[in-house]
């Protein structure tokens, strides 16, 4: 059966990658469900629920409320919590029941508006996609939103798009501004959304994510702004270099910038054939020939088992699909994968 997870655990969904870009910015973000959605983001997929405050709320649809399509009540509702905390902007996302009855997130939008006094945002997830398809709705939207304005350029101020914990495995921008600079800016993580506002002040951006890529080429489409792909040496690809890989063929998976930036730090160190693979989105400019999205748990064993690899690098739960393989596993930990960090040494994030 298609897509059937027998050994691996379901990855992160749309709303979760949605969330996560929204988490830090200082608005009310609504997930529009009955309460399992939410549950799981800020149980399993948002690990910076343990650490930091975000008005994150469920908008507690009841059966009849789905049936009815009752948006009076979630505006209500919304317009409640806004007069309990203070937030700059409210964002409702999507869920599988909007989807399902159709919601007409324009209306709700210009409801949002009319009832709060405060900008209003919607990301259209399904819960059916994975969490780079909510990321990059969420950060297209986002900047259609409130980079509205061109200010003028700020020498050497570069913005990242894609830093989000499920993208990255890190909850601070530490490692980013380290790696690429204190002048950097992490939109949506340790900055809040005057940053957003005033992102036609950077001289380029850099996406360190898939789900960025959309964002970064409406900023350039609208303001000229250039961009590049990059991603920061991290601790696990650090550890992954320690192994010895001179004259191997290599299959790295992980989303695909972060792949690609191992790729390159495998080939610098040794002489060695670098595949990447992915679960997430694989786009064409970005990838070599050889390089494979996987979109499930059989096509993985068979990419590994056919390609002829002597070792693999790949989020370590994937192990137990790969107990066939008579390579190298080499652990490189994704947190929308199995929800371990790079940050706190690749343990699972628990309360």
């Amino acid at each position: 059966m298609k897509n059937l997870l027998k050994l691996l655990s379901p990855f992160a969904p749309d709303q979760s990658g949605a969330v996560g870009v929204l988490y830090e910015l200082g608005g009310l973000v609504v997930i529009c469900d009955a309460g399992g959605c939410a549950g799981n983001i800020c149980g399993f997929d948002e690990p910076r629920w343990f650490t930091k405050k975000s008005a994150v709320f469920s908008a507690g649809l009841r059966d009849m409320d789905a049936i009815l399509g009752r948006d009076d009540k979630l505006i209500e509702k919304t317009a409640r919590a806004v007069g309990q905390v203070d937030v700059k902007f409210t964002a409702v996302v999507g869920t599988p029941v909007p989807a399902v009855i159709a919601t007409d997130y324009r209306a709700l939008k210009r409801m949002a508006e009319n009832k709060t006094s405060l900008p209003a945002m919607c990301v259209d997830c399904t819960g059916t996609r994975l969490y780079d398809d909510g990321e990059e709705r969420a950060y297209l939207e986002l900047f259609k939103t409130f980079a509205i304005e061109k200010y003028e350029t700020v020498r050497g101020k570069v913005g990242i798009i894609g830093c989000t914990p499920l993208a990255t495995g890190y909850m601070t921008e530490k490692i980013f501004k380290g790696y690429f600079g204190d002048d950097a800016v992490c939109f949506g993580m340790g900055s809040g959304i005057d940053e957003i506002k005033r992102a036609s002040e950077c001289e380029k951006n850099i996406v360190v994510s898939t789900g960025g890529i959309k964002a970064a080429e409406y900023m350039k489409q609208q303001f000229g702004i250039p961009y590049e792909t990059a991603f920061p040496v991290t601790d696990a690809m650090e550890n992954a270099l320690g192994h010895d890989l001179d004259g191997k063929k290599i299959l790295v998976v992980h989303q695909q910038f972060a792949a690609n930036k191992m790729r390159k730090m495998l080939e610098d160190r040794f002489s060695c054939t670098v595949d990447v693979g992915t679960f997430f989105k694989l786009f064409d400019e970005y990838k070599r020939d050889g390089d494979v999205y996987i979109p499930d748990e059989e096509k993985l064993v068979e990419k590994v088992l056919d390609g002829g690899y002597d070792a693999v690098i790949i989020d370590n739960i994937c192990n137990r699909a790969l107990k066939e393989f008579t390579g190298e596993l080499i652990d490189l930990a994704h947190f929308a994968v199995s929800g371990r960090l790079d940050e706190n040494g690749g343990q699972v994030c628990l309360l």
